[in-house]
């Protein structure tokens, strides 16, 4: 995917986790981790490209914790 894109993307995700109280649209695969990142959610930007958040209600925050593709995050 080109890098541009992938960018424009990931901004598109994070603008619409931030501003809605709602869950992220189908499209994007969003669900959670286990294992070692079983406190995380993931949702995929596009392709191969994911992005690897968590969720503070107590906080009211969304941290934005790793990019990339699956083999550069889960090696």
């Amino acid at each position: 995917m080109n890098p541009v894109v992938t960018t424009w993307w990931l901004k598109e995700v994070m603008l619409l986790s931030i501003a809605n109280d709602a869950p992220l649209p189908l499209n994007f695969r969003d669900h959670e981790l286990t294992g070692d990142w079983r406190d995380h959610r993931e949702c995929h930007i596009g392709g191969d490209f994911l992005l690897i958040y968590t969720l503070d209600d107590a906080q009211n925050l969304i941290v934005f914790t790793r990019a990339g593709t699956h083999s550069e995050l889960f090696r």
